[in-house]
């Protein structure tokens, strides 16, 4: 007669945990339910900073609910799945997600979204079937969940519809970045905007998700790939991306960015790409794209909820803009071909990754990324 496998128990694990908006991280002992139905546990290996985390670390009105458990780019090992999970195991090599696929609804059925409606993306203080929280702290108290990942906890339990299977050979530290921003970069020029060889592409704004656009665009086979910061620093670290050419606003006197880049690319760059989140440089990037088929990818949120505003002629004229979450990736099909093209040293990762430290050491983290030092910084476990 065949046992029953042991019902998964309740962990204490380390946490680095946020108790009010922009304050320091305190790294507690909690307390990780175990998963229910259609939810898996995950031991993290390692995790790492994106921006998205400190801006709602900063946020003091809805969605900034705390007390709460930060982090979404991370890679981890499956320890226990709840009922109803298919697909994994405990000891699977994981990265989870912040948006989920369920593989079901109509737009994970189609080539034309990846935005999946059964389970929509939002900024919730939970889980996407709802149900509570997995965390709790020594008292007792809730700690709220992010993006339903909350990778700054040594375990932590998220839908199975936001998991995804990565090869093992991948390196963890290089795994996590595909968990986000190297992913949504990478995925705006290759499927979201489709980039050809030959094309000219403007990225502005090169913190790590607009390099990883350039990574993208080179892969890609883009014959001139412009970068636009108004750090000079970033001129040859964009280099080892893919940029070709460079260009710093503040080194322009009266001419607008736009007419450099018309003038550079013989008529305005086919494919043009804001990743800061400022109305005015998504302004910026549709007029510096051509006419009769250039088109304006949106990564940036809007920083200050500005609207954005364009030209109709210039519509008319045959531009367009789109808008990119998560670069049009569908992560259960999309994120392993990217591990391949990483494993066959097509895709270049290793650059992104600038420093590491340890969970003790989370808020270095936090300092590094808020005084422009790092791309990524790994933050390891068990260190």
């Amino acid at each position: 007669m065949a046992t029953q496998s042991p019902q998964p128990m309740p962990i204490r694990c380390k946490a680095a945990v946020c108790r009010a908006a922009g304050e320091p991280l305190a790294v507690e002992e909690i307390v990780v339910d175990p998963p229910r139905a259609h939810e898996v546990r995950i031991k993290i290996v390692c995790t790492s900073l994106c921006h998205s985390d400190v801006t709602f670390w900063r946020m003091q009105d809805f969605p900034g609910v705390f007390p709460r458990i930060f982090g979404h780019e991370a890679f981890g090992v499956v320890e226990s799945v709840g009922e109803q999970v298919e697909g994994f195991a405990a000891g699977d090599a994981v990265v989870p997600t912040f948006l989920g696929q369920c593989t079901e609804c109509v737009d994970c059925g189609s080539e034309r979204s990846n935005m999946c409606s059964k389970y929509r993306f939002a900024v919730r203080p939970g889980l996407p079937r709802g149900d509570g929280s997995r965390f709790r702290d020594s008292t007792g108290a809730t700690l709220h969940h992010f993006l339903g990942v909350s990778s700054f906890s040594e375990y932590t339990v998220v839908d199975v519809t936001q998991v995804v299977r990565v090869d093992p050979a991948m390196p963890p530290p290089t795994a996590s970045l595909l968990s986000c921003g190297a992913t949504t970069g990478v995925g705006a020029a290759w499927k979201l905007a489709k980039v050809e060889p030959g094309s000219t592409v403007a990225v502005f704004g090169l913190g790590a998700v607009g390099l990883a656009v350039a990574e993208g665009a080179r892969i890609c086979g883009a014959s001139k790939i412009i970068g636009v910061d108004l750090n000079p620093e970033k001129h040859e670290l964009g280099k080892k991306f893919g940029v070709t050419h460079f260009i710093n606003p503040q080194e322009l006197g009266e001419k607008p960015v736009s007419q450099a880049i018309i003038e550079m690319t013989a008529g305005g760059a086919d494919y043009c790409f804001e990743c800061i989140g400022l109305a005015s440089l998504m302004n910026d990037a549709f007029r510096s794209s051509r006419e009769g088929w250039g088109k304006t990818i949106i990564l940036g949120v809007e920083m200050h909820g500005a609207p954005l505003a364009i030209p109709s002629l210039e519509i008319l004229h045959g531009k367009c803009v789109m808008g990119s979450l998560f670069g049009g990736v569908k992560p259960k099909q999309d994120i392993p071909i990217l591990a391949e093209k990483y494993l066959n040293k097509e895709l270049e990762l290793d650059k992104f990754i600038t420093h590491e430290v340890a969970l003790k050491d989370i808020n270095t983290a936090f300092e590094l990324l808020l005084q422009g030092k790092s791309l990524r910084c790994t933050i390891w476990m068990d260190k």
